[in-house]
């Protein structure tokens, strides 16, 4: 199957990947769109998988302060080298990281961080709300699992749609970027603030002031 500079373009658009990564990933599947799509995503993470075992001690700590000082970010980004550390690409990344925890609000790095307790309690309330709504006992289980998935894509930083470029995740982001920079990354760790939390207050419109400041650095 043959492929235009149009299909290299929408590939380029859906994944965020470079140019040629997209004409090569078209080359390799005879121009299957979809599948041209898997091979992308099986690059990145195979580059990744291959950096798994390294140690990543070097990083920054950034942070990020929502206008007027309402929302702070501070985020341990890890990379190999103190010389990548230092890079403006390097840098750029993990100020991205900080403004998708900002204006996403995630509780967890992974899902391997979600407490099994937390995890229990969140699949008998979807196998009680399954039920409610008279599903077949004998789908709820796949039902629950599909919406643990959804749980997941709100509450884990990999698993959020990046705000930036909603046609990827964040896990695929960071997969990105260890391709193009050559080194183990991780997102260690996080905490956000937001002024005023816990004490009573009117309702506030954070969100809305975060999609607002996205959409302007865009």
């Amino acid at each position: 199957m043959s492929f235009t500079a149009s299909d290299v373009k929408e590939l380029r658009e859906k994944t965020g990947v470079g140019m040629m990564d997209c004409k090569k990933a078209l080359t390799e599947t005879d121009g299957n769109m979809e599948k041209a799509i898997e091979w992308l995503r099986e690059k990145g993470m195979a580059t990744a998988k291959k950096k798994e075992s390294r140690i990543a001690s070097e990083g920054v700590v950034d942070s990020y302060i929502h206008m007027g000082g309402r929302i702070g970010v501070l985020v341990e980004v890890n990379c190999e080298t103190d010389f990548v550390a230092r890079a403006d690409n390097f840098k750029a990344f993990v100020h991205d990281i900080a403004l998708q925890i900002a204006a996403a609000n995630p509780t967890y790095v992974n899902e391997s961080e979600v407490p099994q307790e937390v995890l229990d309690h969140e699949k008998e309330i979807l196998r009680v709300q399954a039920l409610n709504e008279g599903k077949p006992e004998k789908i709820i289980d796949r039902m629950v699992e599909g919406r643990i998935k959804k749980y997941y894509e709100d509450f884990c930083l990999l698993n959020q749609t990046f705000v930036k470029d909603p046609s990827k995740t964040i896990q695929q982001y960071l997969n990105e970027t260890i391709a193009s920079i050559g080194e183990k990354i991780t997102i260690r760790r996080f905490v956000r603030f937001v002024m005023g939390e816990g004490l009573e207050k009117k309702a506030d419109t954070f969100a809305d002031e975060i999609s607002a400041a996205v959409n302007a650095v865009k």
